[in-house]
């Protein structure tokens, strides 16, 4: 393990006590939506924070838990009770751990650019609403409502005070993160000012114990499973999507590599660990790591110090973190979701092809409005599509009668699913000299859905009583050929070195 110099101690320390400020409100807020006490999501906050920091394949991203998830396991809560959530994180973690033991983490590499920045964007302006409800307060019945006259004058006042100091300290000063400056000034102003404002511990009390071993108190039986197993492998997907993408965005900003499939080993194996502390379990907090990585905290040990510092409040500080004003960490999500939205995307919209425009924007809005994995799911498979359509329409043919008075198709572009009906449309049987050659020198055939597609032509000329000639194939393409497997020229002069995928090999 390298060894930090003072410096870098410093600025992780001081950047892992920021981001546990930051993640206080946040995982009270996320266990409140799931409808479990905020103990329950300060615990995995503490807990997958420090393994996945620890244990991780990415130094310097931070994880606990998040608002993607809880709203998932709101439905469980309320149907069948918070000990069926712990019993779902433990399998959520299980099945988090299998994917990362079939070394599936690197598909995440298959992202498209216009998926991540759809992704990024959309959750930049996802931790901007987020901070809308901190805006509300109890009425008289029960009913939320939203701030006006001077308590709201005076939350936007600190939330502006806030936000200036994290843009315009780092012009004078970076011995301090900017972000704990802020946090500091606002948190020190408003007692010695006597400002009457919304406070941590007006979201509920953080003060506890050390998280205790809890076996979930469920039946161990099949019908535990039916009722369990669908949220984990949602909640499993949701985890390592944002976690993932996140790791990506990191490599990114910081031109490092991470490494997949170990931070999603990290991650299931928090998950199972805090589903039997009594956690929420949790992924990666895209807010949290880019605070962390905008301060330069790039090590390990930010990330373990946020954990303990987390701890450390529930234990020892809670009566001073509860008095930290809203509007001061409000200010910081505000900036970290300024910085962390893509603006020069909005430029490149006009810039990039149409097809890539509409997956970011779709992307964007699917993530504001539905959940971060089917946004995923949706602009890959869109960007999928797309790929193929584009390479389907670039299959081309340029025909010539040769000295024998053979017909030559030579053929240009990808064969493949998408391109089979355009390249039977290419052929006339009926119209055609005794004798036609296919030349396939620069075609490439994908799937077996070309190799239907050849041996389908093969059987039009046969019934139209003609011989073809199909030259330069590539040998394992010919071993799959059935119908044209003897139409094949014996004096091939050369093959093509690509291979074919097909489910018939081996």
């Amino acid at each position: 393990m390298t060894r930090l110099n003072p410096q870098e101690i410093k600025t992780n320390l001081l950047s892992g006590l920021t981001v546990a400020l930051a993640m206080v409100p946040e995982a009270i807020a996320f266990a409140l939506v799931a409808h479990v006490s905020p103990l329950t999501g300060l615990y995995a906050a503490f807990i997958v924070a420090l393994i996945t920091s620890a244990f991780g394949g990415r130094p310097g991203m931070i994880s606990g838990a998040t608002g993607s998830l809880a709203v998932v396991m709101v439905a469980l809560v309320v149907t069948h009770g918070a000990e069926y959530l712990f019993a779902t994180v433990v399998l959520m973690g299980v099945l988090q751990i299998l994917f990362a033991v079939a070394k599936l983490g690197k598909l995440i590499r298959m992202v498209p650019h216009p998926v991540m920045l759809g992704f990024v964007n959309g959750l930049a302006i996802v931790i901007f609403m987020a901070q809308f409800g901190h805006f509300k307060t109890m009425g008289a019945d029960g009913s939320q409502r939203w701030m006006t006259g001077t308590p709201l004058y005076t939350m936007l006042g600190l939330i502006a005070l806030t936000m200036a100091i994290i843009y315009l300290l780092p012009r004078f000063t970076k011995a301090i993160p900017a972000t704990l400056a802020g946090i500091l000034v606002v948190a020190v102003l408003v007692p010695a000012l006597g400002i009457a404002t919304k406070t941590v511990g007006d979201l509920g009390s953080i003060a506890g114990g050390l998280p205790s071993f809890h076996l979930p108190q469920v039946p161990l039986n099949w019908e535990t499973l039916r009722i369990v197993f669908p949220y984990a492998l949602i909640l499993a997907a949701i985890g390592l999507i944002e976690t993932l993408l996140t790791l990506n965005l990191i490599d990114e900003m910081t031109d490092t590599r991470g490494k997949p499939n170990r931070e999603s080993m990290a991650q299931g194996a928090a998950n199972v660990i805090t589903g039997f502390f009594g956690g929420m379990g949790g992924c990666a907090m895209i807010g949290q790591s880019m605070i962390n990585v905008n301060n330069g905290a790039l090590k390990r040990l930010s990330g373990i110090a946020t954990a303990l510092f987390l701890l450390s409040f529930i234990l020892f500080a809670s009566s001073w973190i509860e008095r930290i004003p809203l509007a001061a960490l409000i200010g910081v999500m505000f900036v970290v979701a300024e910085k962390t939205f893509e603006w020069g995307s909005l430029q490149a919209l006009r810039k990039i092809p149409r097809n890539d425009a509409f997956i970011v924007v779709a992307v964007t809005v699917i993530t504001v409005f539905t959940d971060l994995a089917i946004a995923v799911v949706v602009g890959v498979i869109v960007a999928a599509l797309v790929f193929a359509w584009q390479h389907a329409k670039r299959m081309d043919v340029k025909t010539a009668i040769d000295a024998q008075g053979w017909k030559i198709y030579e053929l240009e572009g990808t064969l493949f699913f998408a391109s089979a009906a355009a390249f039977q449309n290419l052929f006339t049987p009926k119209d055609d000299p005794q004798d036609v050659v296919i030349e396939f020198r620069n075609a490439r055939v994908k799937d077996h859905s070309a190799i239907v597609a050849i041996d389908s032509l093969a059987e039009r000329y046969r019934q139209a009583g003609k011989r073809l000639h199909l030259r330069h194939l590539s040998p394992d393409c010919l071993e799959l050929l059935e119908k044209a497997g003897d139409m094949v020229e014996v004096n091939v002069l050369e093959d093509p070195h690509y291979h074919i995928a097909d489910n018939r090999l081996g």
